[in-house]
């Protein structure tokens, strides 16, 4: 976090006014919102690859360079641990289309629009942005080859199949899985085009305007069109009518033509039947290592809807010239197991009654003693923060709060505060999601410092944000030395991604 705040004072000549560690979804970077004295922000970003953050500075820069609606890249450290990038707002597509899924994932018409014009950007990202892209920069495999399309197809027998106990043939399936490779690739050599790798409707950020931006595509490679429209399309969770679906590949395939004169319309249909049923097993490979081996209820929900996107492929004959992987594919989807679908979330003020956890937050001080357990539970986690460096011991900030400006400037400059939070968020997540998991309705966070003032305020008010944003709950506020209270009502979670 210092060498952040380092750069962004390189950057822009003084310390942010204030500092917002964002939570963290799929993957392992930190992010932090880093607000100006003019009410504008930036995103800082610490990355623990700097292989990852080098390819995600070079593409960002390259597609700004030729207009693309990516993020523009303001500074990058030295060593390649950090950078400052363009912040895109709070709202992503998928935020966007909560409506939808709530309403049992009917799309109306601006939610369509939406959407096409997500999707006709997308020839342009590939198209465009692979114009004089130097793919060396990219991670490794920098091209989508056989051998990388078979890394998604093991991934998927060894991390979902296996832990089925289907009997197989190792051999007949890996002969299968080998041609499909083949068929999958095809002309790749000569195909350069950029492949997103990961375009899903998490990875689109839309600005006030409703203008799509993209993010997260530093895993990309040299590869075909077919791969990003067949996994923003067939995204499980998203649950898009087949109707809506052929709609946005006509979209699609309306603006490919007016960048490629050539483009064979047929050809591309044919073999995109082939990417879908590729894109729903290398899915299915990340929701048995997510869901059966990480234990994570939101991939272990998602299995039948990705079974289900399965199923038709085999009905529509998708996987027949694969014959021992159809045989292997049909048993494995008639197991019992993947024949109910998870029940409907309850979602906030669906009026169905189900109850919901509700975590209860609290800041107090030692000199008064830890707050009571009124539900009868006996109690939750309680933090000390006194090991933290105290702004309650300078003058300035003796009538302050940890809600006050000036007082989130000093510990989160000072830095201490961060490195507790981390390892408090962890166990936090944790614990939310076992207690969410088990039905459990009622779990209690308490922070202590000396005062109740500062350090614990602060520490209370960043945790319950946090765990409101990714889980989505409910979660009851109570600053008890300084007679605060809130409520944090639910809302839609911060998703993660399939990967």
């Amino acid at each position: 976090m210092k060498r952040l705040l380092t750069l962004y004072k390189e950057w822009c000549g003084k310390a942010p006014l204030k500092a917002e560690t964002l939570a963290k979804a799929g993957s392992n970077r930190q992010y932090v919102r880093l607000y100006q004295d003019d009410g504008t922000s930036v995103i800082g970003v610490i990355g623990p690859s700097v292989p990852e953050n080098h390819c995600f500075v070079y593409l960002a820069s390259h597609f700004a360079a030729k207009g693309l609606p990516m993020p523009r890249i303001y500074a990058f450290s030295d060593d390649e641990g950090c950078y400052l990038q363009q912040d895109l707002g709070r709202l992503s597509l998928y935020d966007a289309l909560a409506p939808a899924r709530r309403n049992n994932y009917t799309y109306d018409e601006a939610a369509v629009q939406l959407l096409a014009r997500t999707i006709r950007l997308l020839p342009h990202i590939q198209v465009r942005g692979a114009e004089g892209l130097d793919f060396s920069q990219c991670l490794e495999p920098v091209r989508f080859d056989q051998r990388a399309a078979m890394f998604d197809l093991n991934y998927f027998k060894y991390s979902f199949l296996k832990t089925t106990d289907l009997p197989f043939d190792e051999i007949r399936l890996e002969d299968d899985l080998q041609r499909l490779a083949a068929d999958l690739v095809g002309q790749a050599d000569e195909e350069h085009y950029f492949l997103y790798r990961d375009f899903q409707a998490r990875n689109v950020m839309l600005t006030d305007e409703g203008q799509p931006y993209f993010i997260d595509f530093q895993g990309g490679m040299k590869g075909p069109l077919h791969y990003d429209i067949a996994s923003f399309l067939w995204q499980a969770s998203a649950r898009y009518p087949q109707t809506l679906r052929d709609t946005l590949i006509n979209e699609y395939i309306d603006e490919v033509r007016g960048l490629l004169p050539s483009f064979n319309e047929s050809a591309f249909r044919q073999r995109l039947s082939l990417f879908v049923l590729f894109r729903i097993l290398q899915v299915l490979g990340a929701y048995g290592l997510r869901g059966y081996v990480e234990r994570k209820k939101y991939f272990l929900d998602s299995i039948p809807l990705a079974i289900q996107n399965l199923r038709r492929q085999l009905i529509d004959g998708v996987v027949s010239p694969y014959p021992y992987l159809n045989q292997v594919l049909q048993q494995m989807t008639n197991m019992p197991q993947f024949n109910v679908m998870p029940a409907k979330r309850c979602e906030a003020g669906d009026g169905s009654g189900s109850r919901r956890l509700v975590v209860r937050v609290f800041s107090f001080s030692y000199k008064k003693g830890i707050p009571d357990d009124a539900s009868g539970n006996g109690g939750g986690y309680v933090f000390d923060c006194r090991s933290t460096h105290n702004p309650g011991r300078y003058e300035p900030y003796k009538q302050l709060t940890g809600l006050d400006e000036p007082v989130i400037r000093f510990l989160e400059d000072d830095g201490e505060i961060l490195a507790f939070l981390d390892s408090v968020y962890k166990l936090a997540e944790t614990h939310t999601a076992r207690y969410i998991e088990r039905g459990f309705t009622d779990l209690m966070f308490s922070f202590g410092c000396t005062g109740g003032q500062h350090r614990s305020v602060y520490s209370a008010q960043h945790l319950a944000e946090h765990l409101n944003r990714k889980f989505g709950i409910e979660v009851h506020l109570c600053h008890r030395e300084q007679g605060i209270t809130q409520v944090l009502k639910p809302s839609e979670p911060t998703a993660v991604n399939d990967r």
